[in-house]
């Protein structure tokens, strides 16, 4: 063996050790986003079950729970579904606006926190941030655009399913907002339902299919996974609104795919919700096909 064969040996194995010590410590090499399906290294997939578990329980698997409650509260109360009411975007202070402003604020940013958690569990990964999944300001324009075309496709569907739906007794009211005719109306409408966007399409779609997909599951179980979770938060509106948001999320799931970004998902859901508030508080009283309670 020549000096330069048994150094370039030695130079092997150094890199050898560091590779070693950084799977070790957990630390991602890996530059950029990772692939729905490569796994996390140093990451055993038990840590990374654990994770996404805390993460859900946190947030949005925490509010499937209370869903399926409220819905079990609401099947078993004399009357049908359409003769109650799923209220969101309610007063938390009524008669005393300051405080309630406060209030919907306050929760507005803690319903937030989750997704702060995500971002430093991603960089502490090794990967970028949000920018792994593709929630940054690097492409607002071609986002903006994409989550236009496909909230007018998918709002004009929910209407007429939720009509539909309720008609034939499968689902609540739906109440969007009940906030006082304040001047703080319409701006915290338009926050809690950016807020809604970014909670529900980080976490439900760019933080969970990582997750499975560096546990080994397949694609088609995560898709079913992610989707079946976004149906089980809206469970308080009725058997419309769990059907209706799964297809939704299967729908999410495969533009995410397709994509690879968050940031049209974001765009979409943020202009569903604000449709569904700010035309609520407009329309509601007004015209006779928008049902009130």
């Amino acid at each position: 063996m020549t000096g330069r064969t048994r150094q370039s040996g030695r130079v092997r194995a150094v890199h050898g050790t560091q590779a070693a010590r950084r799977v070790e410590a957990g630390v991602q090499t890996q530059a950029g986003p990772v692939s729905e399906g490569s796994a996390a290294e140093g990451l055993p997939r038990r840590v990374l079950r654990t994770e996404t578990l805390l993460v859900l329980a946190l947030s949005l698997g925490a509010s499937g729970v209370s869903a399926v409650i409220s819905f079990i509260g609401s099947v078993t109360k004399p009357g049908g579904l359409k003769d109650q009411a799923a209220t969101m975007n309610a007063s938390a202070a009524p008669g005393r606006p300051w405080l309630d402003l406060a209030w919907q604020l306050f929760g507005i940013t803690t319903a937030l926190v989750p997704v702060a958690l995500v971002a430093h569990l991603l960089l502490r990964e090794g990967a970028p941030g949000l920018r792994t999944v593709g929630f940054d300001r690097s492409r607002p324009r071609p986002d903006l655009a994409r989550g236009a075309v496909v909230a007018a496709v998918i709002g004009s569907i929910g209407i007429a399913f939720y009509l539909a739906a309720r008609g034939l007794g499968f689902n609540l009211t739906v109440v969007p907002e009940a906030l006082p005719a304040v001047w703080w109306k319409f701006p915290v409408l338009i926050l809690s339902a950016v807020q809604n966007a970014v909670l529900e399409e980080v976490i439900v779609v760019g933080y969970l299919l990582r997750r499975l997909g560096q546990q080994g599951w397949k694609p088609r179980n995560a898709l079913l996974a992610s989707s079946v979770l976004r149906g089980s938060y809206h469970l308080y509106q009725g058997i419309g609104g769990f059907f209706g948001n799964m297809a939704m999320g299967v729908v999410f799931v495969l533009l995410y795919r397709r994509w690879g970004r968050v940031g049209p998902l974001v765009a979409a859901h943020s202009l569903l919700d604000i449709g569904a508030f700010v035309g609520y508080a407009l329309l509601a009283g007004k015209v006779g096909w928008l049902p009130t309670a």
